[in-house]
């Protein structure tokens, strides 16, 4: 048992605490597969051995579903929802250890979605187990979600507040952010640059427009962009625009198999993140602005921009000052005594995504972003470091027992 001020915690299982997540681990869940039944029919299953209310909600016509646990408070007290995903990214080469292992080593565990976000969803889950069985009784509810689709802009979430289970006073959703909070992050706007230029054979390229040579004139000044509007230095923090592909060649197929012949014909395809406050259109006369410039150095340039987004989350914002972020900072300085929690719109985080933002956009809710895991995120070897995963259930200990004690 720990004590903090007049309250004693009880203490997680850590044995009992690692073998949930090692079962979740070993659930192949790939995004729209069966995997992702079976993860999610698994944490309905724990959290009715705890003693909850709680199965799985199904959605998009029946052919997948989240789990959901309600821990019904007695009255009086205020209502808390935590957030995570259980499906995964693909297993990518160059791991050391079996992915779908649940490997335990050096004070890690290791697996394939256990930063990106099994270790978030198992932290909750026995955070409320170790309450619920030591004879604490909550006034507020506490509710539970495990979802699916979340690295399809987060359908799952969508679902459950389209059926009406998240209508409560404030969430955590904890995406990997190695136990910092993260009050601001971005939303995502997909980009794709046409550029048009005039071909020559090089014996002539100086009569030519090589748009080829254009895109490494403009890519650079992408790279360094932030956009317009941002209300304050947090939302710039949370820009970025970053170019993933590009390609060149003859015509608009991009022939290749002639090199002595000037490009005229290039793609620029990129992502920009813009903070809360700003939209697509900041992003899209951001974009205008360095093409404009790159057809000045390149007279008879043709380009043309195209948004293509199409399963962007919407950014989330909560004030440093907001109840839910005092709470946890608190938490975090009881469970490790000494150390203030980084709190604020930070890095890598900042940049991306969660379904932080749909419980933010669609019903206004207060919440933080927090999790454990981050730093060995979405690599071969994917890792959480043990001290953190268990600290994380203490820190989410503490804050039920604050927040709907």
């Amino acid at each position: 048992m720990s004590s903090s001020s007049s309250i004693t915690f009880p203490e997680p299982d850590e044995i009992r605490c690692h073998e949930i997540l090692q079962g979740l681990i070993r659930i192949k869940s790939y995004s729209k597969t069966d995997g992702e039944l079976e993860a999610t029919a698994y944490m309905a299953d724990q959290m009715k051995d705890i003693g909850l209310e709680a199965g799985v909600k199904k959605f998009d016509n029946g052919q997948r579903q989240n789990a959901l646990g309600i821990w019904k408070g007695t009255g009086g007290g205020k209502s808390l929802l935590f957030n995570g995903h259980v499906d995964t990214n693909p297993a990518t080469e160059g791991w050391t250890v079996d992915p779908w292992g649940g490997t335990v080593k050096d004070g890690m565990i290791y697996g394939i979605g256990v930063s990106n976000m099994k270790a978030g969803c198992a932290a909750y889950l026995c955070a409320v187990k170790t309450l619920f069985e030591s004879g604490w009784k909550p006034r507020g509810d506490i509710v539970l979600t495990h979802v699916v689709g979340e690295l399809q802009g987060g359908p799952g979430t969508v679902a459950l507040i389209d059926q009406g289970y998240c209508n409560v006073d404030y969430f955590v959703n904890c995406e990997p952010s190695d136990l910092k909070a993260i009050t601001m992050h971005a939303e995502s706007h997909i980009f794709r640059i046409e550029l048009t230029g005039v071909t020559r054979h090089m014996s002539k390229r100086e009569d030519s427009t090589d748009a080829l040579l254009a895109a490494t004139d403009l890519i650079p000044r992408l790279d360094k962009l932030t956009f317009g509007n941002a209300k304050n230095d947090d939302v710039k923090a949370c820009n970025r625009c970053h170019v993933g592909v590009v390609r060149a060649g003859l015509g608009r197929e991009m022939a290749d198999w002639r090199p002595p012949q000037v490009a005229d014909f290039a793609v620029i395809r990129g992502a920009a993140r813009f903070g809360p406050g700003q939209t697509s259109n900041d992003v899209e006369t951001a974009l205008e602005i360095e093409c404009m410039e790159t057809q000045r150095k390149f007279p008879e340039l043709k380009y043309q921009i195209f948004n293509e987004r199409s399963d962007s989350m919407p950014s989330f914002e909560v004030s440093k000052q907001a109840h839910i972020v005092r709470r946890i900072n608190k938490a975090y300085e009881e469970v490790r005594p000494g150390q203030k929690q980084p709190t604020g719109a930070l890095a890598p985080q900042c940049f991306f995504g969660s379904d932080a933002g749909h419980l933010y956009k669609k019903l206004g809710l207060e919440g933080i972003v927090c999790g454990p895991g981050g730093k060995y995120n979405t690599m071969p070897d994917e890792r959480v470091e043990i001290t953190d995963y268990m600290d994380c259930i203490r820190m989410f200990i503490r804050l039920i027992v604050d927040i709907c004690g």
